[in-house]
């Protein structure tokens, strides 16, 4: 009987920051399992990241950036799979689940350019890049003068992009850039001034918890943050209560302070004329369904708030 240590097989994207991003968790997991697993990172090239001009929005969703991952744990190929949570549909593979959330990075949306100190520096007419509609919905409802660009691909490709002069301007989250090294690229800007994705800076692991043994259980259970789930669960329930994907500038965060829960739920409309916000708080001992909850109430008040005026997020028809 050999005493060689349990092989798990961790899947990721093949981006640098997925790749990073995955290191990282490994490094968790084997000092959770303190020797009695073997982790090796199997990266998998996603159809998201073989975008590289195209919304997500014309393709598909952001789903395009779990789908191979997706298939890989349903027939195996990995026992794990590490992914950033805002890329991740709330609704999942029948099978699979969130089992482990790592602590969050600055949720902060980062101001990057060569030219500007900041976004109320950039002149009239000025060039900003960004594939998400979120940013740009967000952008020009303050500024409608600028001229934005569609600007896809990983942190180095923007970065790029930016050094050739394809834009003036571009967003980066600092969660990112902190993964890798690279804050001093950006300029953090105020949670108050940009509402970012929803769960935007957490990394999470999904599998199917039926496959998974008892010892690697142990160690996601050990390495789990249980203030990133709580935000997710809060955060995502906003999500799902707006049918959310990247068809919806949706923005989102949840606050802990002074003992409260205040979460922040935010829709601008895609063309940057109108926005609506709702703000909920609740008891810091919320659990996570009440947490979900507060998400759902947001989203459910915004959606009656919005009606007919936002008709991209309205619910969809029920049976005939």
């Amino acid at each position: 009987m050999s005493d060689s240590p349990k092989s798990v097989a961790i899947g990721t994207r093949s981006s640098p920051l997925a790749l990073q991003q995955a290191q990282q968790v490994k490094a968790l997991l084997e000092g959770a399992a303190e020797g009695g697993l073997d982790f090796t990172i199997v990266p998998l090239t996603t159809t998201g990241d073989q975008l590289t001009t195209q919304r997500l929005t014309e393709a598909g969703g952001k789903g395009l950036f779990t789908k191979e991952l997706d298939v890989a744990l349903d027939d195996g190929r990995i026992d794990i799979a590490v992914h950033s949570l805002k890329d991740v549909p709330t609704e999942l593979p029948p099978g699979q689940s969130l089992v482990a959330f790592m602590k969050r990075e600055d949720p902060r949306e980062g101001f990057v350019s060569h030219k500007y100190n900041s976004f109320e520096d950039m002149p009239e007419g000025a060039v900003l890049g960004t594939a998400s509609i979120r940013r740009e919905a967000q952008s020009r409802l303050v500024r409608p003068d600028l001229e934005i660009v569609t600007f896809r691909g990983n942190v180095q490709t923007r970065l790029k992009k930016l050094a050739a002069g394809e834009a003036d301007a571009t967003y980066l989250a600092m969660a990112g850039l902190s993964r890798l090294d690279m804050t001093d690229k950006a300029r953090p800007i105020p949670l108050e001034d940009m509402l970012p994705a929803p769960c935007q800076g957490i990394v999470a692991i999904s599998a199917d918890t039926s496959r998974i043994s008892a010892e690697l259980a142990n160690a996601l259970s050990a390495i789990n943050n249980t203030s990133s789930q709580r935000a997710a669960a809060a955060e995502r329930g906003f999500l799902a209560a707006l049918d959310g994907s990247c068809r919806t500038p949706i923005a989102a965060h949840m606050f802990v302070e002074d003992g409260m829960v205040r979460f922040v739920g935010e829709v601008t409309h895609p063309s940057g004329t109108a926005v609506w916000e709702k703000t909920v708080y609740a008891s810091v001992q919320s659990d996570l369904e009440e947490l979900a909850a507060i998400g759902r109430t947001a989203a459910e008040s915004l959606l009656e708030e919005a009606g007919a005026a936002f008709p991209q997020i309205a619910p969809a028809p029920g049976p005939e």
